[in-house]
Formats: C-alpha cells, structure tokens, sequence
C-alpha cells in the first residue's frame, strides 16, 4: 500500500468517540454565523494522516467543517505542544495574504464542551501528497508541485508580521538557541531507548552555531514546512492552503528552508525522502536549483552564502524532527498517540538522529 493510499482522507471512527457530538453540534449551532450554522445531524470522521492533534471532518447536511483538538492529556509535554489556539490564531491573521489558509471559523478553550480545546475551519477540497516522489504525477506536474510549494514558502517569509498581528507571535533573537533547548528537553523527557548521537547532538549543537544562524533575520516560521501539509489543487498543481502551525512562530527562515530540504537528503525508506531517486528523470528540481528558487524569490540570502553552513542546518533539523519522533514514541508508550501509523514514525527517531550527526561531522570538516 502506497503511502498516499494509507494517509490519504478519512476513516470512520471504529470506536466510541472521544467526545459527546450532541454538545458539540449544540456549541456550533450556538457560535457560528446563521450561513455557517449546522441545522442537522452531525457526522465525524476523523482524518487518517497526523499524528500530534486529533483532526476530524465535520458533515452536516451540505456543510463541511474541520475541526482539530489536543489529544487526550498526557504528562511530561512541552508546556507549549499541541498548542491549538497558535494554529487558529497565526491562520486568522494569514487569510488575508498570499499566504494560502483554511478560513478559521471558531476556537473554543472551554474544555467543557468536549472534554478538551479545540478550532473549527473550513473544509478545503484538493489532493495531499504523502510520497515526495509524487507517484502517479507527470515529471511536468511533479515540477509545478515543487514549484508552488516554493512559492509558497517565500511568501510566508516574506509577510509583514506587524501589518497582520503577529509582531507578538514569538521572541526576536537567539532562534536556534531556544529551540536547541526545546527539543533537547523534549528528547529528554521523551526517552524510551537511548539514542547515543542525540546526546553527541545536543552537546554539539548549540557550541558550533554557524555566523549564518546568529544573523538578524526574522520571519514568521511555520516550523513543520513539508510536502504532506500542504493541500494542492487537483488540476492547477497550485497550494489551496497550508496545514499544521502547530511549531510555527517567529523565527530564522533558513530553519523552515533547510527543514524542507532535508528530504533530498533522507532515502525514501528512512522518512519520506528523495535521495537516491533519478530527480530529473521524475521532474523534480534538485536541492540545488530549488534553494536558488528561494533565494531568487526571497532575497534574504544566497545559494553561495548558504553552501559553507548548509551541513549545521540540516544536523539541527534532523535532529529537531528526531526529537519530535521520539515524543510519538513516547505518546504510543502513554497510549495516547492520535494515529495507527505513529509507532512507525517513532522507529524512524534513531536513523535521523544518525544522519543528523553525520551531517555535524560534515560540518565540522568544512571549517576545520
């Protein structure tokens, strides 16, 4: 089974819900506007792919809706995971731009209603891509997707954070030294099988900080910047909206640059990557020519000024999505993981930690 086919839409839920839809229809009935307002029954059905907070499709009558939750309480989260209300909020305030979002529609904290917070928006038709290879595409259409997904990321680098309210959405300075921290201590409260190079990683890390990370550039990051939370229009190969701001904040936008492009580095067995494949022969840009894409779009650095710290970036993000992937591991151990892939995404914690660290020893040549 392809990975498109196994992520890929909804599942009917097997087991009981993990809250009471007659409260929720009522909280809708009573919050959104009358044109948006659910008048019938309501079905739910939860989405297949995820596995951080527990996303659900919505139907009533001719209405659809998604609504996404924090999952079920469990201990020793970074105070700041699963934090929904920043996804609403830092969605609202993008609408208006280039940057493509779902419409939010309402954001309830009464953990009241259903047992936990959670966000309505709208349900956003079009095709999500699992595989980064693209399987089934044209090499043409393959192009266009690598193509819009760039464009993309520019432009959210690019918006004014003042002109839409988000000048208070994270702290200027020292990006990647808080989130060195951050995802060390996820990792360390996380464990449940030592990894010996996330140790190496995090003594590494925060004392080999190239120039390049110090700089003072600022931008609205989205942190989880990935071909599979992206929603693309069926005929056009165009973004409809972007998904998943649950890590987004201010931040370096080489963070989310170099995040993207750890999958020309990873093999597609290891974690949705691209090493390995005939790029050209399935039309998709090399890491090379799509860095330069960026460059040319953004202006905020060169290929040429990227090439001699390129390794640290992608060590740091490896080992930030390791991080992230032992924290699954750790939820699959508390029973609390949203997703019946998620145990296979926490297997993937080692190899990453593992090329993150031969990607630091890389580094390490270059400057020496």
């Amino acid at each position: 089974m392809s990975l498109d086919d196994t992520f890929q839409g909804t599942q009917a839920l097997t087991a009981e819900l993990p809250f009471d839809r007659h409260h929720l229809l009522a909280w809708l009935q009573s919050t959104l506007q009358d044109s948006l307002r659910p008048q019938q029954p309501l079905s739910v059905e939860q989405f297949k792919g995820g596995q951080s907070n527990p996303t659900y499709l919505l139907k009533s009558g001719d209405k659809q809706y998604v609504m996404r939750t924090k999952p079920a309480p469990v201990a020793q989260l970074l105070a700041s995971a699963h934090a929904i209300e920043r996804e609403f909020k830092v969605m609202k305030a993008l609408y208006p731009t280039p940057v493509p979002v779902a419409r939010m529609l309402a954001l309830c904290e009464d953990e009241s209603v259903i047992g936990r917070a959670f966000y309505v928006m709208d349900y956003v038709p079009g095709r999500v891509f699992w595989a980064p290879e693209l399987p089934g595409l044209q090499p043409s259409e393959r192009t266009q997707v690598f193509m819009s997904m760039n464009q993309v990321l520019a432009d959210l680098h690019l918006v004014k954070v003042d002109s839409v309210g988000l000048s208070d959405y994270g702290r200027a300075g020292n990006y990647f030294e808080r989130q060195i921290a951050r995802w060390s201590k996820q990792y360390t409260t996380s464990i449940t099988t030592p990894i010996p190079e996330m140790d190496q990683l995090m003594a590494w890390l925060p004392q080999n900080l190239p120039e390049s990370a110090r700089d003072h550039l600022l931008s609205l990051v989205h942190g989880d910047f990935r071909l599979d939370n992206l929603i693309f229009d069926p005929d056009s190969m165009q973004v409809r909206a972007v998904l998943d701001w649950e890590l987004s904040t201010l931040g370096h936008p080489l963070a989310d640059l170099s995040y993207q492009c750890m999958a020309w580095h990873i093999a597609p067995e290891e974690f949705r990557g691209l090493a390995g494949l005939d790029l050209a022969a399935l039309g998709i840009p090399s890491e090379r020519q799509y860095i330069a894409w960026y460059c040319e779009k953004t202006r905020l650095t060169t290929p040429e000024k990227l090439e001699g710290d390129w390794h640290f970036f992608l060590a740091y993000n490896m080992f930030r999505i390791a991080a992230i992937l032992q924290g699954i591991a750790k939820r699959i151990e508390a029973g609390t993981a949203s997703s019946k892939q998620a145990q296979n995404a926490a297997q993937r914690a080692r190899p990453l930690a593992q090329n993150a660290w031969k990607h630091a020893q890389l580094h390490r040549q270059l400057i020496s």
